[in-house]
């Protein structure tokens, strides 16, 4: 139904059912000063048509990955998406499931959350992974409160080469935890190995890393691991999961806890979401994390069925008990993501690595061989790497869209100083032909600007 007017006397009953004389009465709680009295500046009505037409006008102003060649990152990516993700995730028992509390009622639900933590421990190389949640950065936000719980630590040192969106939803949570958050910073695009050893310490309770880093480029996680285990503290790590069929899962280097966003596993870019977030951690923290884990059990006559094993919310147990006040899972995009991890297969996950990285590889040595443009760190990277400009990034992403190129993500959004600093991510969509069309395109700026 896409309306659902109420007369005026249908309006009349329910206020004299409810007991007041005017809609205004319902709202009399409100103290009058937060009351906007003025009159907004509203359309005319519009009939269902008209709406329509103006809501498809709006969205033909969106370029999507149609229209673009897109080499934009920054922790959403335009990856490749198996036709069959959409066929499964359509069916009309998953996309219109509710939340599944009744097991005996949600075995197919329950089945494929349990399946989407199995191929994610596998993945990862970790004990325990939990349904999902909302994203990466609330994922990690999460592993805050279960860092301070676990050692019975309070401060918590992130790297500055985390994903600045993803450093400030964990700053707003630690505010409201009063966990004191340290900023660790960075030298040449990696998190400082010096800075980092003087400012552990006893009341360390985690470090919080990324792997590739926001920059693309791969931290000595082994080492970071080290420092952080001698002072008594977790660490906690934020991966590419595509990544992961090539570089070392997080299980392999004994990180505590693991994080991932599984946009790229199969999920839309969709104009931000939504999106996945993954939760891992070993298998003795199982009752420090949030959400909701499934598990596969057998029933009185020995038949296999799934049921929802831990649930620490507040919806669940005492307040103070709770991990979290997280209410739900993404069950849907997990199962996307479930799709294409079964669809893809190990040697699927590699090819898509390897293909990142040579690709990737390929357009930044060029990119550096261009007068002007050079790349501000020799560290190796994954699939994404950050290019220093002679004019602002945002001028040449302006230039790029016109020629149907979107030629990465301005640094200058996260800090006035990277305002000459463009991140360019390549997947393994992006063809030969249109990296070296992005190369002509490049060069051609230059030439243009006169350089």
């Amino acid at each position: 139904m896409n309306y659902a007017p109420h007369t005026p006397e249908d309006i009349r009953q329910m206020l004299d059912r409810i007991g007041v004389k005017n809609i205004d009465e319902l709202f009399d709680t409100i103290p009058e000063e937060l009351k906007y009295r003025h009159r907004f500046n509203l359309p005319r009505p519009l009939s269902e048509p008209e709406v329509i037409s103006e809501l498809s006008r709006l969205a033909r102003l969106n370029a999507g990955t149609d229209q673009l060649i897109c080499f934009a990152g920054a922790g959403a990516y335009d990856h490749y998406r198996p036709a069959l993700i959409d066929t499964i995730i359509s069916r009309s028992e998953f996309y219109t499931a509710y939340t599944p509390y009744q097991a005996e009622v949600s075995q197919g639900t329950l089945q494929s959350i349990y399946e989407f933590q199995s191929l994610v421990c596998r993945l990862f190389e970790m004990e325990v992974a939990n349904a999902s949640m909302y994203d990466c950065a609330s994922a990690l936000a999460e592993t805050v409160h279960m860092a301070r719980d676990i050692t019975g630590r309070s401060q918590v040192l992130v790297s500055a080469t985390v994903n600045p969106v993803y450093r400030e939803v964990i700053a707003t949570y630690a505010h409201g935890l009063n966990v004191p958050i340290v900023a660790i910073p960075d030298k040449n695009l990696l998190t400082d190995l010096d800075r980092l050893q003087k400012l552990l310490n006893t009341d360390t309770a985690a470090v919080i890393i990324q792997h590739p880093n926001f920059f693309g480029a791969l931290e000595p996680v082994q080492e970071i691991g080290r420092l952080t285990h001698e002072a008594g503290g977790l660490l906690i790590v934020a991966v590419d999961p595509i990544s992961l069929g090539i570089l070392q899962p997080p299980g392999a280097y004994d990180a505590d806890i693991a994080v991932a966003e599984g946009q790229g596993l199969g999920i839309p870019l969709s104009l931000g979401g939504p999106y996945l977030g993954i939760l891992t951690a070993k298998k003795k923290y199982i009752r420090h994390m949030p959400g909701r884990i499934a598990a596969r059990t057998v029933d009185v006559e020995g038949r296999t069925g799934y049921v929802l094993a831990l649930q620490t919310r507040e919806q669940h147990i005492r307040r103070e008990r709770a991990t979290s006040n997280i209410c739900t899972n993404q069950a849907l995009c997990a199962l996307a993501a479930t799709v294409y991890l079964a669809w893809m297969g190990k040697e699927g996950i590699k090819e898509v690595a390897r293909q990142c990285l040579a690709k990737a590889t390929y357009l930044a040595t060029a990119i550096a061989e261009i007068p002007g443009f050079k790349l501000p760190t020799s560290a190796p990277c994954f699939k994404e790497f950050v290019v220093e400009t002679p004019v602002p990034a945002g001028e040449i992403i302006a230039a790029g869209v016109q020629q149907g190129i979107l030629p990465g993500v301005d640094l200058g959004q996260f800090n006035p100083q990277w305002q000459n600093r463009l991140l360019v991510a390549v997947t393994e969509r992006r063809t030969r032909q249109e990296l070296n069309q992005y190369l002509s395109f490049i060069k051609q700026f230059r030439s243009n600007y006169g350089m």
